[in-house]
């Protein structure tokens, strides 16, 4: 394996990966002596959540790609299924996530146009 062969990861590093840890470790810093109960955290809090389900709606309504090819039946149900997973397994993402992508998975296997 040669140089040339790992620039590509050696740029997504470079180029994505650094400039969002800055950000992240910034954040750690500046974060560290506020409330977690205070106004503008749980705002934040608030936002963030936002803009995730928003995205997460966006991928299940409006699907590109390979994921558009799988029924917005099965994508609605899988997304279901990830969050039920969640509250049923303690409040686990990773359950949640590894449930959700299992029923797509399924589903887009078992009812693929």
């Amino acid at each position: 394996m040669t140089l040339a062969d790992l620039t590509p990861y050696l740029v997504l590093v470079i180029v994505g990966f650094l400039p969002n840890e800055v950000w992240r470790f910034l954040g750690l810093v500046l974060a560290r002596g506020l409330d977690e109960d205070s106004q503008i955290v749980v705002w934040a809090r608030a936002v963030a959540t936002a803009i995730l389900a928003g995205v997460i709606a966006k991928l299940i309504l409006f699907s590109s790609g390979a994921l558009a090819n799988i029924p917005l039946s099965v994508r609605v149900g899988a997304a279901v299924c990830g969050f039920i997973a969640f509250l049923v397994v303690k409040r686990s993402v990773f359950a949640g996530v590894i449930v959700g992508e299992a029923v797509l998975l399924l589903g887009g296997y078992f009812f693929a146009q």
